[in-house]
């Protein structure tokens, strides 16, 4: 359902993000189409204790060419077959090096039986030292993000992994929460054309005059119009300024969730069914 969007005056100071002063109130671009849900309050279903435990995914580290010194968890399925990489990007309150941190429920939900099954890919959980992502008021007036410290080194480690993987490089998909959709967003204008799809939940988007870049990646993007910590207002301009730019672009807006993962799609079947069946446009 649309709605009016009605930038609020004063946001409490969050944890990922400050928030400026108001802009004018906006819409949706025509060409871009709401989904809405209601957020339930339900509990993670299966609980964290039911979860694959951490060491299903191997510990390993990366040095970039830059000499930034990623430590990172990787899910390898046993075979010679090309997969897909999922790249799962962690938010600001797991930075640091105990490659321990960044490994909640929503990266382990991909080790789990069913949906190892159901979508076979290497998953990586590269934990940044330093911010990927950083804040700052767009030429818009709202908030807008630009690439961190660690990024081109995670980038540098998915060039390494896909040399030395059986990574089929046609489906390498970005997924982050908070800091970590903000940097997949960015590593999408970083890299045009290098990723097959971006989902990202709950991030702050790059400026909305980059979208252009990013069009033809298809991305998902999901964010509660509660959230304190990373505005919803500038996440919604930017999936308007890609579908105005030709992108194709799904929007979901939780009403009355705040900053975080909906706990309904940490599990769900369907995102990931549409991410796995973009594939990297070539040419």
């Amino acid at each position: 359902m649309r709605k009016p969007l009605t930038l609020l005056a004063c946001l409490l100071l969050g944890a990922c993000a400050s928030t400026p002063a108001p802009g004018p109130a906006r819409e949706p671009a025509p060409k871009l189409a709401v989904e809405t849900r209601s957020y339930a309050t339900t509990p993670l279903a299966p609980t964290p204790s039911d979860l694959p435990p951490v060491e299903a995914f191997a510990p390993a580290s990366f040095t970039a060419p830059n000499g930034v010194r990623l430590p990172y968890r990787l899910l390898s399925p046993a075979t010679k077959e090309k997969l897909p990489l999922v790249v799962v990007l962690h938010g600001s309150g797991a930075v640091g090096h105990d490659n321990t941190s960044q490994m909640g429920p929503f990266v382990r939900s991909w080790a789990r039986p069913g949906t190892a099954k159901t979508f076979p890919a290497f998953v990586l959980a590269p934990q940044a030292p330093l911010r990927t992502a950083n804040y700052a008021k767009g030429a818009d007036r709202l908030m807008a993000s630009r690439p961190g410290a660690s990024l081109p080194a995670i980038l540098a480690l998915i060039d390494d992994l896909s040399a030395r993987l059986p990574i089929d490089t046609d489906r390498i998909y970005l997924v982050g929460f908070s800091m970590g959709g903000s940097a997949a967003m960015n590593a999408a204008v970083l890299e045009p054309g290098k990723f097959a799809a971006v989902a990202a939940f709950s991030g702050v988007p790059p400026e909305r005059a980059l979208a252009a870049k990013v069009a033809p990646t298809p991305v998902l993007i999901v964010h509660g119009d509660k959230d304190r910590e990373n505005p919803y207002a500038p996440d919604l301009a930017w999936a308007g300024a890609l579908a105005d730019a030709g992108g194709h672009v799904r929007f979901v807006s939780y009403s009355g969730m705040a900053h975080l993962v909906p706990p309904d799609m940490v599990h769900d079947d369907a995102w990931r069914a549409w991410l796995f069946s973009q594939k990297r446009k070539k040419g």
